[in-house]
């Protein structure tokens, strides 16, 4: 099912590691076409100074029970966890050497969606989290922004392609998915947690 050949992308800072090809195309093909279809994806709307702005791109959260997280305004209870998801889940778990009791998934629709520049330093997170990301579908622009020196790096995020950020990425590091010129197609971003329950 999964590619055995791990790569780490050389530019990267060390607390990142990129896979490109953690799934095979087939594979690829096959989860996206399963995660589009049965994923309870919703219409979320964020407060921004104030005001609640509709999030350009829809989304989803699953995961233990008690696993909820919060940003933005935003609640997450968890759905139950599918068969997809759930394998994927250990098969990162494996790969990572890390637990997740929850994901995050998104689904942008088109080159227009988008998610903004953030950190991934919610409370119920750890002060040092690892975070399995699986991207599906499009190939998408990933930008990382270092806070203090404003280095930018750039990374084309492949369909079954797997970003791991773990150790002071989320201290040091700011990342997005900037808002693409061209007409793309849709991709699906799977991004695996642990958060704290209780």
């Amino acid at each position: 099912m999964f590619a055995a050949e791990t790569r780490v992308a050389p530019e990267l800072p060390g607390d990142f590691e990129y896979e490109p090809c953690f799934l095979d195309a087939a594979e690829s093909k096959a989860i996206f076409s399963g995660l589009r279809s049965t994923v309870a994806w919703k219409q979320d709307h964020a407060s921004f100074f104030g005001r609640r702005v509709a999030l350009p791109r829809l989304t989803a959260w699953y995961g233990d029970p008690g696993s909820s997280y919060q940003y933005s305004g935003i609640v997450n209870d968890p759905l139950p966890w599918t068969e997809t998801l759930q394998r994927l889940r250990i098969a990162l778990q494996k790969r990572t050497g890390a637990r997740y009791n929850s994901v995050l998934l998104n689904l942008y629709r088109d080159g227009s969606d988008r998610m903004g520049w953030h950190r991934d330093s919610e409370r119920e997170l750890d002060s040092a989290p690892t975070i399995a990301s699986l991207s599906l579908g499009e190939v998408r622009r990933f930008r990382l922004r270092h806070r203090r020196t404003r280095e930018s790096i750039d990374l084309e995020l492949l369909s079954g392609s797997l970003l791991v950020m773990k150790g002071r990425s989320q201290r040091d590091w700011e990342h997005c998915v900037p808002k693409a010129k061209q007409a793309l197609g849709e991709r699906i971003n799977a991004t695996f947690r642990w958060v704290g329950v209780g």
